[in-house]
């Protein structure tokens, strides 16, 4: 069996769902394979909530994209009848020359985002569920916030699939080639042909972009993701909780307000253990994980119990400098890709979605995505 359509999306989780919602709106004819069903938790677009924020500590180049996030993410809002983004507040703790602290004065100054630069004792008062250490300032950026991430991946597809797409779970991808004209895929179940392909594979880019010329090693490592016990409602987001990032010597750690009134998702974003086959990625919560996370609790979150009483396991698809990676393949112009986002690009799903389907469709975007081009690496 051979099918024929325009592009082929490989990977349909926050990326590629986001991708192929905008090739749909565009009218071509589009086919987005995945192994897994929409929202799926076997990679890396899982777990409830991500961060969403503008003064970008990373790399201030992050900033006019994430500006154009933003308004995608209201446009999918709508578009889905869908409520997918909370902009309640995110605290940035740290010590002055910390990353969180400067990095995200830095972003702000540079592009004139609203923050509001707060002392140990300003911050304490305004959110008593925190004991800071000695020497820690804190960053409020009141228009940062969360996403509730599968609902946005279903929603990407919800509406890709309303505007034409089609969608198919289930496929192994075997392998692709291609002669610059056209790409052949070939599936467990048969043989695709298209005019383009964007692989947005997450965990498993590797194995489907290991020929890419002066592609970078690509290292996966596992996460956790922890859901601890409120002791009271210093953290709920109905008392003015907000979100959290701080900066520690032990390692980089975050959070979300409480949702529910009883528990606070909290992860560490530094750290994890190598993942060989995401298929076998370990999914029992280890001592190893729940350590680092309760020292953190006992030392800034008083209101908060150090033990967790559920976790998830997700992935980090690292690049060598970790950040993205997205281009269009060196030899073949009808192939692009996105991938290493590195554990801090789920809120950029609609607008490098919007890029990768410029480049499938035109060869070009006008969305400034150079710095994260592959000539980096050369």
């Amino acid at each position: 069996m051979s099918d024929r359509v325009d592009v082929v999306v490989l990977g349909t989780g926050g990326f590629g769902s986001a991708c192929l919602a905008q090739l749909a709106r565009r009218g071509v004819s589009v086919l987005g394979l995945d192994a897994f069903l929409p929202g799926h938790d076997r990679g890396s677009s899982h777990g409830d909530t991500r961060i969403i924020r503008q003064a970008y500590f990373e790399r201030p180049d992050y900033v006019p994209l994430l500006r154009r996030a933003y308004e995608l993410w209201r446009e999918l809002e709508f578009e889905s009848g869908r409520a997918l983004m909370n902009l309640c507040g995110l605290m940035l703790a740290g010590r002055p020359v910390d990353e969180a602290v400067s990095g995200s004065r830095l972003a702000a100054k540079i592009h004139g985002v609203e923050i509001q630069n707060l002392s140990k004792k300003e911050a304490t008062e305004r959110w008593p569920g925190f004991q800071l250490p000695d020497g820690f300032e804190v960053v409020h950026e009141p228009t940062a916030g969360f996403l509730f991430v599968e609902d946005s991946v279903r929603s990407h597809v919800d509406c890709a699939v309303r505007a034409g797409a089609q969608v198919r779970i289930g496929k192994r991808v075997l392998g692709w080639t291609s002669n610059g004209r056209t790409v052949t895929i070939r599936t467990d179940k048969g043989t695709i042909e298209a005019a383009s392909l964007v692989v947005t594979a997450g965990a498993w880019a590797s194995q489907l972009l290991q020929k890419v010329p002066g592609l970078p090693t690509l290292q996966v490592l596992r996460k956790v993701l922890m859901w601890n016990r409120v002791r009271n409602q210093d953290y709920s987001i109905d008392q003015g909780g907000c979100g959290f990032l701080f900066n520690m010597p032990e390692g980089t750690f975050y959070g979300f307000p409480s949702l529910d009134g009883a528990t606070v998702k909290i992860a560490e974003h530094t750290g994890g253990q190598v993942v060989a086959d995401p298929l076998q990625v370990e999914r029992r919560l280890l001592p190893s994980d729940v350590a680092p996370v309760s020292e953190f609790v006992r030392a800034v979150m008083p209101s908060l119990e150090p033990e967790p009483v559920r976790h998830a396991t997700c992935m980090y698809t690292m690049s060598p400098d970790s950040h993205f990676i997205v281009d269009r393949h060196p030899e073949f112009a009808n192939v692009v890709f996105g991938a290493g986002f590195s554990g801090h690009g789920f809120k950029f799903t609609p607008v490098i979605g919007e890029a990768l389907a410029d480049l499938a469709l035109e060869g070009a975007t006008k969305l400034p995505i150079d710095f994260l081009g592959l000539r980096r690496f050369a």
